[in-house]
């Protein structure tokens, strides 16, 4: 599930925040919390594999490929949450209607809104990255990373523009104005789909989406 992003507001809180009116304004605590929560879930999941895995072969050796079994569903488990996340940077396909035009001028007007360091990136990839005050964020048509302060981790969020007809880069524009105008609104309006690792969601990405993390990734340790 994912959430859709309206008009956007000149300055102040998103519009949005009153369809998600229930959930509590994200902030640092916030954020670090929900690192926790998901660092818990995965050790859940983890450790009673890897208790069966090496238990079972003291008890006969004979079951030691269940312990094989064990350890796969161990290290597969996370890999299909960050799959999951990962999930939020695939573009959306590109539909019959819109010209190859239209998606250059749209990508052009993104150029515009970004400095002169990513709007390089911005061309090869299509995606923006923005230092915001939670860490650096990687900006899709479809979602965005965050890139948390060090570089070692990343949330996932899901969010869309809610119309559905504007060209690939428009919706990264509209994204990142909506970031840029409130940061933690954008937080609160958006889904979580993962926290973890860099290292566990970096393979799960296209090699652009690749090139415009590690970018971020610098952003968030300088």
């Amino acid at each position: 599930m994912d959430s859709a992003l309206g008009d956007l507001p000149v300055s102040g809180a998103l519009p949005e925040l009153r369809n998600v009116h229930w959930r509590r304004r994200v902030d640092e605590s916030a954020l670090r919390r929900a690192d926790r929560l998901w660092t818990l879930s995965t050790v859940a999941h983890e450790v009673p594999f890897l208790i069966t895995a090496a238990v079972l072969p003291l008890l006969a050796p004979v079951l030691a490929i269940v312990s094989v079994f064990a350890l796969l569903f161990a290290w597969v488990i996370p890999a299909l949450y960050a799959a999951r996340g990962a999930g939020v940077m695939r573009p959306p396909r590109r539909r019959p209607g819109m010209s190859l035009p239209a998606e250059e001028r749209a990508l052009g007007l993104l150029g515009d809104l970004v400095g002169h360091d990513a709007r390089e990136l911005c061309a090869r990839t299509g995606l923006a990255v923005e230092r915001g005050r939670f860490g650096a964020w990687v900006v899709g048509p479809a979602g965005a990373l965050l890139v948390r302060p060090g570089g070692r981790r990343v949330q996932c969020y899901c969010v869309r523009v809610a119309d559905a007809e504007l060209p690939s880069a428009d919706r990264v524009a509209h994204l990142l104005l909506a970031l840029r105008a409130d940061e933690a609104g954008f937080a609160t309006v958006a889904n979580l789909t993962f926290s973890g690792a860099r290292r566990r969601l970096r393979p799960h990405l296209a090699p652009p989406a690749r090139e415009a993390l590690s970018r971020a990734r610098r952003a968030a340790r300088a």
